[in-house]
């Protein structure tokens, strides 16, 4: 079966599912890859006629903005204890480095920690819980949760399906497995620089708390 038409029996729902699920629960505090996700789906859309990328980036905002709620009230009440036990549990990601550093960008940056944190792996993962766990004044927080939530999950759904459709036109007289090629080569680049930005993050943090 050639690889356009395999594309085609994916059910769309399925693909609004998925959007909407891993990134609720990424920004309920689980480490999950929800950027990836949302960023197949956008290049999906744009060469699979069902799908609507206007409903993904609708979904993915919604997801963001309930899971970052759900992860508020959960840090309001778990508190400290929640990171102890996450740091133990998922230590790149939770670890007291992460912790601290994100604590201070809060402290520091108030709203805009929270709208900018959208766009940041690790603090789109703590940015519900955390908040919560300092006591940030809700409406506040869902006012800036809201905001970058459909400017993060919009933007990103409407900048990759520009880009795909432009890619599809031109890598067709290639076929689609250069399409393919092009998208696995994006994800591994994509994955390589935030490998070394969590790197560059980890000594920053380590020589802040060294001072």
């Amino acid at each position: 079966m050639h690889i356009d038409a395999w594309l085609e029996t994916i059910p769309p729902l399925a693909v609004y599912l998925a959007v909407g699920l891993v990134i609720g629960c990424e920004s309920l505090g689980i480490p999950l890859p929800g950027e990836i996700v949302l960023v197949s789906a956008a290049l999906l859309a744009s060469h699979h006629d069902g799908l609507n990328p206007w409903l993904i980036g609708a979904l993915g905002s919604g997801g963001a903005i309930a899971g970052d709620s759900i992860g508020y009230l959960i840090g309001r009440k778990g508190g400290r204890r929640l990171f102890d036990w996450a740091g133990r549990k998922f230590p790149r990601h939770f670890g007291p480095s992460h912790v601290a550093a994100a604590e201070r960008m809060f402290r520091k940056r108030g709203m805009w920690a929270v709208f900018f944190g959208r766009f940041v792996a690790i603090l789109r993962i703590l940015c519900g819980p955390l908040a919560g766990s300092l006591h940030m004044h809700y409406p506040r927080f869902l006012l800036a949760n809201a905001l970058g939530g459909i400017v993060w999950a919009g933007g990103t759904t409407a900048l990759v399906y520009s880009l795909g459709v432009v890619a599809e036109k031109w890598l067709s007289r290639f076929s689609y497995l250069g399409l393919a090629i092009a998208v696995v080569l994006g994800v591994v680049i994509s994955l390589v620089i935030k490998k070394r930005m969590g790197r560059r993050h980890e000594e920053t943090s380590s020589a802040s708390a060294e001072r």
